[in-house]
């Protein structure tokens, strides 16, 4: 590989790492004006209701009565004769739930007469939504720890920091992603299942290319770090690209066809799938590189 060539693998992943600071500076600036994550009612606390209405309704009609009685709430009107509803009210205090529910029961009851309740009736606390909040970014650092673990005794310790790099990495653009498409979902619990389930999914793209990494290493060992990344990566595509566009398929059809709940959960997955193909062929094996030939050196510089 000749020295131009090298110079545009490297700057080519130079701009993708540019690409990924600039789309998680964007959501931080969000962020700091007010207009960041969505949290949903399992994060900011408040009330869920389901309903089974008995006919079709509109979302205009529940959310009239709702305006009536004083309540903002984000309403969904789903089901497959869109007879199904499910509000969520943030911002309710525990000893006004009894008389929104009945309130709300009674005024709708007027116009939809067989309307029955179809699932419990949730309230969570703020201090819980923070708990919960907490609990989810320990499991993300506590798994990260343990793969950096992990994979510097199963590879070297630059495979272990590029790696968890990249985990961070694809967390934070989910969370970024979550930022800039605040309009279109809310963070509910369901996002920390996706945000775990992308860690392993993630890892396991990563894991697969450095694997290829170090084959290529024992073979070619005086061969330049960029150009052996450049070759596992060409190497691997073929497999990256068939299980990313079959598991796409699937999280695409849940998201399109699914209620809002599976929506909730589909979105960030589709997020992480695409960002985590994104980091382990276009950074996570650069950043390897990078500190492998700081170690060399470093290495080289002592015995000098």
């Amino acid at each position: 590989m000749t020295m131009t060539a090298k110079k545009g693998v490297q700057d080519r992943s130079k701009i993708c790492i540019i690409v990924s600071l600039a789309i998680f500076v964007i959501a931080l600036l969000l962020s700091i004006f007010g207009l960041g994550i969505n949290q949903g009612i399992d994060f900011a606390g408040g009330m869920s209701m389901q309903y089974q209405m008995g006919k079709e309704v509109t979302q205009a009609d529940v959310e009239s009565v709702l305006n009536d009685l004083g309540i903002t709430a984000n309403v969904t009107v789903q089901g497959a004769n869109h007879d199904e509803v499910n509000i969520r009210i943030k911002d309710i205090n525990t000893e006004d739930v009894q008389s929104v529910q009945s309130r709300f029961e009674e005024a709708m009851k007027e116009g939809y007469p067989d309307m029955v309740q179809s699932g419990e009736i949730n309230y969570v606390g703020p201090v819980a939504g923070r708990t919960l909040l907490s609990n989810a970014i320990k499991s993300v650092l506590i798994a990260a720890a343990l793969m950096l673990i992990y994979i510097a005794i199963r590879f070297d310790l630059s495979s272990g920091l590029a790696a968890v790099i990249g985990l961070l990495h694809d967390v934070l653009m989910m969370l970024s992603f979550m930022v800039l498409l605040r309009s279109i979902v809310q963070m509910n619990s369901t996002f920390i299942a996706a945000m775990l389930t992308i860690v392993g999914y993630s890892i396991n793209n990563t894991i697969v290319i450095f694997d290829r990494i170090r084959e290529n290493v024992k073979k070619n060992p005086k061969d330049n770090r960029v150009d052996i990344v450049r070759v596992s990566v060409k190497e691997c595509l073929g497999r990256t690209l068939n299980t990313t566009i079959t598991t796409l398929l699937t999280i695409v059809c849940l998201y399109v066809l699914g209620v809002s709940s599976i929506k909730e959960f589909a979105l960030p997955i589709i997020i992480g799938i695409l960002s985590g193909v994104y980091s382990a062929n276009m950074i996570n094996g650069y950043v390897w590189a990078f500190l492998d030939e700081k170690i060399k050196n470093r290495k080289k510089a002592k015995k000098a």
